[in-house]
């Protein structure tokens, strides 16, 4: 009598390297595909994924396109995304096609409202300028008026957005430094701002007006697209200070240029781009803005956390269990 063949593995494709603890679990769950050399996928390639493996886990870099769901013959039934954000997905397409589609919210909340406090304090206190005065030899000593920033402790910080980011910069912002914050986010219940340690205000107009911080915490989306414009800049004080870790897009990045090159606001700390990881050149020459590559949640306990997180969901998938995360 023969023996039976051992059960067949999920094939599963994965785009980018993840942290190697990541990629072992991946390998005792999975048949797994590994991008060993960490370079992007082309749309071909995530075509040929959809057509040749029966899962794909992609970061929030890559396109996941109506193109590249459509593909005929397709394999693939669940796309699970390394990242909160999944704007990178053509989710309309995935739900009428039957793909579902995962997350991984939660786990960088944390890392990711430190990066924000991180950009303002950076920004108001010119550590970018300073670090780089030194750098290269500029300094000639202290002097009472050398390089004077602007204070935190006590300042209002308005935030846009109130999720669970937007909530863990409240909190730090209000019970770390004494902040008055304010925010806009109809969608969000009042106990849960008061919980954060947030007031609302009626408009964004609002709260631009009224803020010496503002800190984006929106989701990327039509909508949101270019939410901060000319006319919006326009409104915020001139001693102000910008910061995003949200999505680049939310941002107009040539009126945000020209509105710091004319000191219509004083600084901005920007941690996502419009066309990652192009920089608009204008900022890329301003010194009172502070640029980051994408850090939101660079750490290694997160990107675990996140890695995790996405294989838990594509196991419950394979097991008939309803994906925690499901987002279509």
């Amino acid at each position: 009598m023969s023996e039976a063949s051992p059960p067949t593995r999920p094939t599963l494709v994965v785009t980018r390297r993840l942290p190697a603890a990541v990629e072992r679990q991946a390998a005792e769950l999975f048949d797994v595909r590994l991008n060993t050399t960490d370079t992007a996928l082309t749309a071909e390639q995530l075509a040929d994924a959809m057509r040749s493996a029966d899962a794909l886990l992609p970061t929030v870099t890559d396109a996941i396109t109506a193109a590249v769901l459509s593909v005929s013959p397709r394999r693939v039934k669940i796309v699970a995304n390394f990242g909160v954000g999944y704007n990178n997905i053509d989710v309309a397409t995935a739900r009428s096609l039957g793909i579902v589609v995962t997350n991984t919210p939660d786990v960088l909340t944390d890392d990711t409202a430190d990066l924000a406090m991180t950009l303002l304090l950076t920004a108001a206190r010119r550590v970018g300028e300073g670090e780089r005065h030194v750098r290269a030899g500029e300094w000639t000593g202290w002097g009472p008026t050398h390089m004077l920033g602007t204070r935190v402790s006590g300042k209002t910080l308005g935030i846009l957005g109130l999720g669970r980011i937007g909530c863990g910069v409240a909190k730090r912002a209000s019970e770390g430094f004494g902040m008055r914050v304010i925010y806009f986010d109809p969608p969000v219940p009042i106990g849960h701002a008061r919980a954060c340690g947030a007031a609302p205000r009626a408009s964004i107009e609002d709260v631009l007006r009224e803020s010496d911080f503002v800190s984006l915490h929106m989701p990327a989306s039509t909508e949101n697209h270019h939410l901060i414009n000319a006319e919006r800049l326009a409104l915020m004080p001139r001693h102000a200070i910008l910061i995003n870790t949200a999505r680049g897009d939310i941002v107009d990045e040539a009126a945000l240029a020209a509105a710091l090159g004319r000191g219509a606001i004083t600084a901005a700390g920007l941690d996502v781009f419009e066309r990652e990881p192009a920089v608009n050149p204008a900022l890329l020459k301003l010194e009172n803005v502070v640029l980051l590559p994408h850090l939101g949640s660079a750490t290694t306990e997160t990107r675990v956390a996140m890695g995790e997180r996405a294989l838990a969901n594509l196991k419950s998938y394979f097991s008939d269990t309803p994906p925690r995360d499901r987002v279509a």
